[in-house]
């Protein structure tokens, strides 16, 4: 097959996306298809076998200022550009709209020379692509889970009248929903996210298809050489981000009756303004470390020298962390929220498994932990065999294949 896909944020480094986007594109020329990516910034790495198409935007969103540029000082008065200026100065997140719009205008250009059997977003779902349903494309998404999962969290925190309003602007919940329901085929990583889909648009669980996420286990896997550092707990996940129960963790921390010490890897969070206050309160200042952007090979080192992964969400549609920890052979407390039962399986067996929003069970759940380095060892490698045998990239390629197929007949 001819395949396009489309990929707001290219980048493996810029978030899930930009690692959706390399292995699954890799998987697919491997299985001999014909691969090309429109991408935006950060653009991805070069690709072997892909053809990649940078397009632009000016990610006005959270500039104070310098968004004029020197070299072309009128670029943010074209149309889409100064869209995106006024909707960013308004506390919209313009990004995703502004991107489906450009790859309308970029898939048009391309059509004179290509002929694709199938175009294949990641949680864009923006309005442009109504326009892109007009070319007579079997078109299809992934959408990893609705934003009104991020919204409800979100507003579970005490804020005032004007941040809320903020963010009620900031989510495009209305464009997500009429777009969502236009799309010959919705791909979700989770039977969970599904269901949330269903719940939250209305879309068909018919329309839906589940195509676990896969992890690619020769890079993460436990490290012989690296001798473990005892009591040593490690969290990877954006601090910022409410359903990733940063808080809840902390307080964990303070709760334990063994001394334990916390890692954050964060990639940099550019702004921490609740993490800080939270760790003065609880008293920890001295047991945990920030990480900033690390490499994935620094990352892979870090898992092996821990002894706990905590992965306590109040909301996954996956869970790529708690996957990459398993996969390391690092035994991972997840909690009951979302999709993290499908990925870290049986409690006791293949991770420990506690409550959402309760500091007390992860608390415990690490001095059990602690206290028992046969029992980490075993859920460790238990973890890490129940990887190798569900998600793999080649297993997502070919079931997403499959989908294609089926969304291409359906579609003559």
């Amino acid at each position: 097959m001819k395949i396009c896909l489309l990929s707001y944020r290219g980048n493996p480094f810029c978030g899930g996306q930009g690692v959706y986007l390399m292995y699954i594109a890799r998987e697919f020329v491997k299985l001999g298809h014909e691969v090309h990516a429109i991408v935006g910034p950060p653009y991805p790495f070069e690709m072997e076998g892909v053809t990649l198409h940078r397009i632009s935007n000016h990610n006005y969103f959270n500039k104070p200022d310098g968004y004029i540029k020197p070299h072309k000082p009128f670029a943010t008065f074209e149309p889409l550009n100064f869209y995106e200026f006024v909707a960013s100065k308004l506390g919209i997140f313009p990004e995703i709209e502004t991107f489906s719009i450009r790859a309308f205008l970029k898939l048009k250009e391309l059509l004179k020379e290509h002929r694709f059997d199938i175009i294949h977003d990641n949680q864009c779902l923006g309005y442009g692509f109504l326009l892109i349903k007009l070319l007579g494309i079997p078109f299809v998404s992934t959408l990893h889970h609705p934003l009104s999962i991020d919204r409800s969290t979100w507003f579970e925190y005490p804020s005032d009248f004007s941040l809320k309003m903020k963010r009620v602007l900031y989510y495009p919940l209305i464009m997500q929903r009429i777009v969502t329901n236009r799309m010959d085929r919705i791909i979700t990583v989770s039977h969970d996210s599904a269901k949330e889909i269903n719940r939250a648009f209305g879309t068909p669980m018919k329309k839906i298809s589940v195509v676990y996420n896969g992890l690619d286990t020769e890079f993460f896997k436990p490290l012989p050489n690296v001798k473990k550092i005892k009591n040593s707990i490690i969290f990877v996940g954006n601090v910022e981000d409410r359903k990733k129960g940063v808080s809840y963790i902390l307080r964990a921390i303070s709760l334990t009756k063994n001394r334990v010490h916390l890692t954050i890897v964060d990639g940099g969070a550019p702004n921490r303004r609740f993490v800080p206050h939270w760790i003065d309160r609880f008293g920890i200042n001295d047991r945990v470390t920030f990480m900033g952007k690390i490499s994935n090979e620094k990352l892979v080192e870090l898992y092996s020298r821990s002894e706990i992964a905590l992965s306590p969400s109040l909301y996954e549609g996956f869970g790529f962390p708690a996957a990459e920890a398993m996969a390391c052979a690092l035994p991972v407390i997840a909690s009951t929220a979302g999709a993290l039962p499908e990925v870290v399986g049986e409690h006791m067996k293949t991770a420990v498994v506690v409550p959402p929003r309760n500091p007390e069970a992860i608390a415990e759940a690490i001095d059990v932990l602690i206290d028992n380095p046969k029992l980490r060892e075993k859920i460790g490698q238990s973890a890490r065999a129940r990887v190798k045998e569900l998600f793999t990239w080649e297993n997502a390629a070919e079931e997403m294949v499959k989908v294609y197929q089926e969304v291409i007949r359906a579609y003559r």
